[in-house]
């Protein structure tokens, strides 16, 4: 046991919070002691949230977002233009560009970027899916809304030529997003004029 911890326990649980990301230990100390210092109920319930969380949680067929049930509340929600699909690279992605309000599609979650550095290609993310739901019909535009980082470029220009030879608006969002910029640290304004003012996919535009 480390010299600094009372107990064993104390120190596995702010073990445990520090592997969080962005937690330090200190930080992971002040949780712990936080909740020691709730009741026992209060304590089981955050628990008992973070095991049902894993255990039951669900993804999209459609749109692979997180989901209660196979298809998400976005997918099947009779108001959405279902005419119009926001490719994102994840989940966060999703809650950024729905805080805007601006936008009123559905979604498509690829699962991160192409990244040859980390070992991530085309089929490692949700791409042919993507393919598969414009091959299928009813979709008219794609706006592209990923990372200004080269990998989110890489992946845009690679999607974009999978779905050339469909019938299928192509369109990036606007550059209000900094170049090299994450869209989750985007502000709401910011990313909410990017998405209205999105710029059309032209063939070999290096932007």
């Amino acid at each position: 046991m480390n010299g600094q911890y009372s107990s064993t326990l104390l120190e596995k649980a702010v073990n445990e919070f520090a592997k969080l990301p962005g937690v330090g230990r200190k930080t992971a100390m002040r949780f712990v002691l936080h909740l020691l210092r709730q009741d026992q109920p209060t304590v089981e319930a955050f628990g008992n949230a973070i095991v049902t969380l894993k255990r039951e949680v669900k993804y999209c067929r459609v749109c692979h977002n997180i989901s209660d049930t196979d298809i998400c509340q976005i997918c099947s929600h009779p108001q959405r233009d279902a005419s119009t699909i926001c490719v994102v690279e994840n989940i966060r992605d999703v809650m950024a560009v729905e805080a805007t309000q601006q936008y009123k599609g559905l979604y498509h979650v690829l699962g991160g970027v192409i990244s040859p550095m980390d070992g991530i290609g085309p089929s490692d993310l949700q791409i042919e899916s993507l393919v598969n739901r414009v091959k299928e019909g009813g979709i008219q535009e794609v706006i592209l809304a990923l990372s200004t980082t080269m990998e989110g470029d890489t992946t845009g220009f690679y999607i974009c030529r999978k779905l050339e030879g469909y019938d299928v608006k192509l369109s990036f969002i606007a550059r209000g997003i900094s170049v090299g910029d994450e869209l989750e640290y985007a502000d709401e304004i910011t990313l909410g004029r990017s998405i209205v003012n999105r710029t059309p996919y032209i063939k070999n535009n290096e932007m």
